[in-house]
């Protein structure tokens, strides 16, 4: 594909076929994404419906993971193609340029100035690094979809032809131009040539992630000896070493050692991850301090390093709902430019001289237009007849024409935001959700696992004499729960230090607590919900009470430590604010966005949070099942786009349902399969960051719009005279094909300038 013409005709031919519900073509990456009505069926009727329209396609390789693929192994060979191409025609533009100063006697070679070596020149540019645009220009209007190709074939094949013609017949009356063919031809391919470079850098991004993934790993055997292998042996269960400094090529868990490990390259994390046994750790990341021996649980297409870049890939080529419009206009552009072309031909061969005479003495003002040397011109050049005249302005229509600008505007832009994105740890499902994220105006989110880290920890500790002996107790009867306080309970005495009891006679009472003895201690522990050790006996003072309600006004958790019937204290355990939240809830109300909560907690829990985070009363909801949270978001997408923020299963049917689901990395796999947009890691403040960027995205891609269409509307009635009878002024085609090429590469580095942004 060369340009927005292309794109317009794959995707017709793709959305023609009867087992294609929708398609989505990338002109940067070159890359089609297809949704199927039935995908069980083979796609070899879609390669071949494509091939006849002239563009050859194959299935893309499945992860880009793995090195060498056929796809990259063309787009090399592709590009040194282009290269000998490109040396070629500047070679001839240069023996041009030479032949042209011997011609005018500032260089003593009269045989560079003859016109048989013009000619000889064109006709080498013609079979030469002009044939593959001749050829494909050719195909293209042959399958009535004519691209840029088939204006620049028609441009410097009717230079040819013309020259030629006056070269045989002079009678016709205008001069030979054998080094306009030279020139077009030079300036397209060093256009091309630039364009496809600056195009390669937008597209560095799922390079440079497929390069966190090293090519071996060190295997441990079943007699503890280490094997360097390809990652591409390894297997679930494998267990491998990894030294400081290694990146890690495999997710798995950490089942020795502890190290400090780097996982920035995937989340934006800018503190390491302290490893420890039961660590679990992802491809990608870099171990920093010391020597870890891991457990393989995912290998190949199934690490997170591969579904990140699957994520990248899909979203750069899934277009965003503002390039429809450029798109519609590039399907029939070359259509309109041929006629504007051929317009512009009849209108100056048979009126435009005969309304204003004098534009022939004039047209010699013309950019780049140079002196005529005999019989040997430029075109344009103090043309001398009508027809000369109205030759040259209409190859200037067709050459300055560029419909690659207004292809390339949308895309180059998502792929490198989609790719900066990627690296900072935003995953952005496509095109389609940057354009949603720049227009939000609301955003609700979950409360447990969003706004807070979602694990229950100890937050205080009442106790009647000794803090650190009841906490000693109750985790000693903790570590046979698997209750999620349990753990908080367990953590809060792994923090302190503190050794264990061990447990006799343990026994769980569903929905209350536990009871049990203890080695070394004297009489029953329990430790559970207050009213259950009241009903047992345990007996109560005004201190321990006065704790109970001042804690659970506050929502929180509640856990009573008896001995016997003798109260030791209360532990109080809550949900933990996210540290980065109150910087992102401000960063975001700053934005103008509207904030709320959705939750499906206490009422308690969800106001005390609401209010430490600045919500108001009408901002929150509280106690909802997820069919209630679908229904509330139904009633608010009346105020406008809304995205919601939610981590659990339960999030996952409102993550549908929104205009934008965000989905917190750390979150569940179905939770970030619902999302549209995922960030991963920790980091909240990652959102309001995000936001922004998609809102410079379609800023940039707006300009980008602008500039090809405005280009093309000042540009095309400059190349066709418009300026002619009252300034004197015209493109020559040369510097109307500069221009052109120089209209892609602005695209392009446009949308460069995002990165650095």
């Amino acid at each position: 594909m060369k340009c927005g013409g292309c794109v317009r005709a794959v995707e017709q031919t793709l959305l023609e076929q009867p087992n294609v519900a929708n398609a989505s073509v990338n002109l940067v990456s070159r890359t089609a994404w297809l949704d199927f009505k039935d995908a069980s069926q083979p796609i070899d009727s879609i390669l071949k419906a494509l091939a006849a329209r002239g563009f050859s396609a194959q299935v893309k390789q499945k992860s880009a993971l793995e090195k060498a693929s056929p796809s990259e192994i063309d787009q090399t060979e592709n590009w040194w193609h282009q290269w000998r191409q490109l040396m070629v025609a500047l070679i001839l533009l240069l023996l041009s340029v030479l032949g042209h100063l011997a011609e005018g006697g500032k260089l003593d070679l009269p045989i560079l100035g003859s016109l048989p070596f013009h000619a000889c020149l064109a006709t080498v540019a013609l079979i030469g690094p002009g044939k593959p645009i001749l050829k494909s220009g050719t195909q293209a209007a042959l399958n009535l979809t004519p691209s840029m190709d088939t204006l620049v074939g028609l441009g410097v094949s009717s230079a040819y032809l013309a020259s030629l013609a006056a070269l045989i017949w002079p009678e016709v009356g205008w001069p030979c131009f054998f080094n306009e063919p030279v020139m077009l031809l030079g300036f397209v391919l060093l256009g091309r040539f630039l364009e496809e470079r600056a195009r390669f850098r937008t597209g560095r991004a799922i390079k440079e992630l497929a390069q966190l993934q090293p090519n071996k790993a060190k295997l441990i055997l079943n007699n503890n000896e280490t094997k360097e292998v390809k990652i591409c042996t390894l297997q679930a269960g494998n267990k491998i070493q990894l030294l400081a400094g290694d990146r890690i090529p495999v997710d798995g868990i950490v089942v020795k050692g502890n190290s400090a490990v780097d996982i920035s390259s995937l989340t934006g994390e800018p503190l390491p991850l302290e490893a420890s046994p039961g660590t679990e750790l992802v491809s990608g990341s870099l171990n920093l301090e010391a020597t870890l021996i891991l457990k393989v649980t995912r290998v190949g297409a199934e690490t997170a390093l591969a579904r990140v870049i699957d994520l990248v890939e899909e979203a750069q080529a899934r277009k965003a709902p503002i390039q429809g419009l450029a798109d519609k206009v590039a399907g029939n552009f070359c259509y309109g430019v041929v006629t504007l072309a051929l317009g512009t031909f009849i209108f100056w061969w048979q009126l435009g001289t005969r309304i204003w005479p004098h534009v022939l003495n004039a047209s010699g003002q013309g950019l780049l237009h140079g002196h005529a040397h005999g019989l040997h011109s430029h075109l344009g050049s103090a043309a001398e007849t009508p027809l000369g005249l109205a030759l040259q302005l209409s190859i200037a229509v067709l050459v300055v024409a560029c419909p690659c600008a207004l292809g390339l505007a949308t895309p180059t832009v998502i792929t490198v935001a989609s790719g900066k994105a990627a690296r900072l740890g935003w995953l952005f499902r496509g095109g389609d959700v940057i354009e949603m994220a720049a227009s939000l105006r609301q955003i609700v989110f979950d409360k447990t696992g969003t706004l807070t880290i979602g694990r229950p920890l100890v937050v205080g500790i009442k106790a009647q004499q000794d803090p650190k002996r009841m906490l000693q107790l109750a985790a000693s009867l903790e570590q046979n729960s698997r209750h999620p306080l349990a753990y908080a309970v367990l953590q809060e005495a792994q923090r302190q230090k503190l050794s264990l009891f061990s447990a006799n006679n343990a026994r769980t009472y569903p929905g209350q607590g536990l009871a049990g003895e203890l080695e070394g201690v004297d009489g029953l522990i329990r430790i559970g919900k207050p009213e259950w050790l009241a009903a047992e006996g345990v007996n109560w003072n005004s201190f321990s009470q006065s704790a109970i309600n001042e804690a659970a006004l506050e929502g929180r958790s509640i856990l009573a430590v008896a001995q016997d019937e003798i109260l030791l204290g209360i532990v109080i355990i809550d949900d933990q604010l996210r540290t980065d939240v109150d910087i992102a809830l401000n960063r975001l109300r700053e934005q103008g966005l509207t904030l709320r909560i959705l939750s499906g907690d206490r009422r308690e829990a969800v106001q005390r949070l609401g209010q430490q985070l600045g919500f108001k009363e009408n901002q929150m909801g509280w106690q909802l099942l997820p069919e209630k949270k679908l229904s509330a978001l139904e009633q608010l997408k009346t105020n406008g786009p809304i995205a919601m923020v939610g981590d659990g299963i339960n999030d996952a049917p409102a993550l549908a349902a929104s205009d934008l689901g965000i989905a917190i990395g750390t979150g569940t796999q179905i939770a970030q399969e619902s999302a549209d947009l995922v960030l991963l890691g920790d980091r909240l403040e990652g959102l309001p960051e995000a936001l922004l960027l998609a809102r410079r995205t379609m800023g940039k891609i707006k300009q980008n719009l602008a500039w090809a269409f405005g280009y093309n509307m000042i540009a095309l009635p400059i190349a066709a005279g418009f300026l002619l009878p009252s300034f004197g002024l015209l493109l020559s085609p040369p510097i109307a094909a500069l221009l052109m090429a120089i209209s892609s590469i602005t695209v392009v580095m446009n949308a460069l300038s995002l990165r650095t942004s």
